[in-house]
C-alpha cells in the first residue's frame, strides 16, 4: 500500500468536507420546504435535528476514517472485532458512490450548460412558457447532455488526478471561497429588489398556522429528512476526509464547523430565491424545476439579469463540482488503497466508468421516457436518487452508528477516544444511550417513511 496522503491544512479539511455536503439539496429543496412548512418555525426544527441526527453520524464517519487512515471498506475491516463481517458493507458503500455519480454528474452538466447559455445571452427573454421548454429541449437531447456531463466528469477527475494537496485541496479552497462570496452577493442583490420584503417575510417570519396547516408531524419528518440527507452521510464520502487529517483537533468541533458552513449556504440560498420569486410574482417550486425553469424566468426579468443569472449558475456549478470532487476522491481512494493504483490510473479508469454509468440517466428523458419506475412523470434519475437518498444512505448510516456504539462493532470506548483526541469540543459521553438505541431508531423511521411516501402513491 502506498504512503497515505494528508491534507496540508485544517481549513482544507473543513472546506473539502463542507464541499461534499453542500450541493443541490441546499438550493432546490431546503428553501422550498422551509417556506412550505412555516418559514422560521421550520428552520428551528431543522437546526435541532441537524444537531440530533446529522452531527453524531458525521463525527462517527470522521472518527472511523481518522482511526483507520484508509477508505471505508478497509476501515471497517481494520477496526472490526475479529470474526465479524462489518467490512461487507464497504463494497456496498462504494457502489453507492458510483450510483450517486451516475446522476449527479448529469445535473452538474446541466448547470455548466446553463452557465454558458446565460453568459451567451441564450436565457434572455425567458418567460413562464419558454423557460420550461428550454429545459425540456436540453433533456431531450442525449448528445448535448452527454457532452456537458462528460465535461463535468473530466473536470472533476482532472483535479483529483493532480494530487490531494497540490490539486484537490487547492481547487476546493478556491471553489468554496468563490461560492461563499457569490452567495453573499446574490443574496444582497435579491434583498435590494423592490417588493422583495414579502418573500423575506415568507421565508423567515415564523408562521405557526402554516406549520399546523401543513401538518406538524409532516414538518418534523421533513426537517429530520433534510437534516440527515443534506450532509451526504452513510456512504464513506465523509469518512475518507477523516482519513486524511491529523489528530490535533477533536472531531466534534470540526464536524460542527463543517455543518455550520453547510447550513450557512442552505439559509442564504433561501435569501436568494424567495425575495426574487415574490418580487416578480413567481411561485417558487421544488426540485430541478426551481433551478432550470423558475429562476431563468426571473433572471430574464431582472435588471442586469444576464449578469446575475450567470453568477447564480456559476455559484451552483461550484456547489456541484465540489461534491463531484469529494465523491471522486472517495471512489479513487478505494482503488488506490486496495490495489495500489496511482492517482492518475485511478482517475483515468474511473473517468471511463462514471461516464458510461451516466448514460441511463441521460437517456431517461429521451430513449427511456416510457420507463417511469416510481410513478407517472418519474425517470431513471429519480430511481437512482431514491436508491441513494431513501435506501443506502439511511441504512448505511444506521450500520455506522451501530458499529461505533456497540461492543460487537468498533465499540463506544474506541469511538469516544478517537473523536475526543485533540483540542476542541469533546463528544458528550452522556449521550451513549441515545446514540446506541434512539438514533438508529430515528434513522430507520426516516427510512420507512421514505418508502411509505413513495409506494403509497403508486
Amino acid at each position: 500500500m502506498q504512503e497515505r496522503e494528508t491534507l496540508a491544512s485544517r481549513l482544507g479539511f473543513i472546506l473539502l468536507s463542507a464541499g461534499c455536503a453542500i450541493g443541490l439539496g441546499n438550493v432546490w429543496r431546503f428553501p422550498y420546504i422551509t417556506g412550505q412548512y412555516g418559514g422560521a418555525a421550520f428552520v428551528l426544527i431543522y437546526l435541532a435535528f441537524l444537531v440530533m441526527v446529522g452531527l453524531p453520524v458525521m463525527i462517527m464517519e470522521f472518527s472511523i476514517g481518522r482511526a483507520s487512515r484508509t477508505n471505508i471498506h478497509l476501515a471497517l475491516k481494520h477496526l472490526e472485532p475479529e470474526g465479524t463481517r462489518w467490512h461487507w458493507y464497504g463494497p456496498v458503500a462504494m457502489i453507492a458512490n458510483y450510483i450517486l455519480m451516475s446522476y449527479y454528474t448529469v445535473v452538474a452538466g446541466w448547470l455548466l450548460y446553463y452557465f454558458v447559455s446565460s453568459i451567451a445571452g441564450n436565457l434572455q427573454g425567458m418567460t413562464a412558457e419558454t423557460s420550461p421548454a428550454f429545459f425540456a429541449e436540453l433533456r431531450s437531447s442525449g448528445l448535448t447532455q452527454f457532452i456537458w456531463t462528460t465535461i463535468a466528469i473530466a473536470i472533476g477527475f482532472l483535479i483529483c488526478s493532480g494530487g490531494l494537496r497540490g490539486s484537490v485541496e487547492k481547487a476546493s479552497k478556491f471553489m468554496m471561497g468563490a461560492l461563499i462570496i457569490l452567495i453573499i452577493i446574490l443574496a444582497a442583490n435579491s434583498l435590494m429588489i423592490p417588493g422583495s420584503s414579502e418573500g423575506l417575510a415568507f421565508y423567515l417570519v415564523p408562521d405557526i398556522q402554516k406549520l399546523k396547516a401543513a401538518g406538524v408531524w409532516e414538518a418534523i419528518f421533513a426537517a429530520m429528512s433534510q437534516a440527515f440527507f443534506t450532509l451526504g452521510l452513510g456512504i464513506g464520502s465523509m469518512e475518507i476526509f477523516g482519513s486524511y487529517i491529523g489528530k490535533e483537533q477533536s472531531l466534534t468541533g470540526e464536524s460542527i464547523r463543517v455543518i455550520s458552513l453547510d447550513t450557512f449556504v442552505a439559509l442564504f440560498s433561501g435569501l436568494i430565491i424567495f425575495p426574487a420569486c415574490f418580487a416578480y410574482g413567481v411561485q417558487p417550486g421544488a426540485g430541478p424545476g426551481l433551478l432550470f425553469e423558475t429562476l431563468p424566468n426571473i433572471f430574464s426579468r431582472m435588471a442586469g439579469g444576464r449578469i446575475w443569472g450567470s453568477l447564480f449558475f456559476l455559484f451552483m456549478g461550484f456547489a456541484a463540482m465540489t461534491t463531484l470532487m469529494a465523491v471522486f476522491e472517495n471512489i479513487m481512494s478505494f482503488w488506490m488503497d486496495n490495489l495500489g493504483w496511482t492517482r492518475k490510473r485511478a482517475a483515468a479508469v474511473n473517468f471511463i466508468i462514471v461516464t458510461l454509468i451516466s448514460l441511463p440517466a441521460i437517456l431517461g428523458y429521451s430513449v427511456f421516457t416510457s420507463f417511469m419506475p416510481l410513478g407517472d412523470g418519474t425517470s431513471v434519475l429519480d430511481l437512482e436518487d431514491f436508491i441513494i437518498s431513501s435506501t443506502i444512505t439511511p441504512l448505511g448510516s444506521t450500520l455506522l452508528v451501530l458499529f461505533c456504539a456497540h461492543r460487537y462493532g468498533w465499540g463506544w470506548k474506541n469511538f469516544i477516544k478517537e473523536a475526543d483526541e485533540g483540542d476542541g469540543i469533546k463528544f458528550p459521553k452522556g449521550l451513549r444511550i441515545y446514540i446506541k438505541w434512539i438514533l438508529p431508531l430515528i434513522i430507520l423511521v426516516l427510512f420507512a417513511k421514505g418508502y411509505w411516501d413513495i409506494f403509497s402513491k403508486l
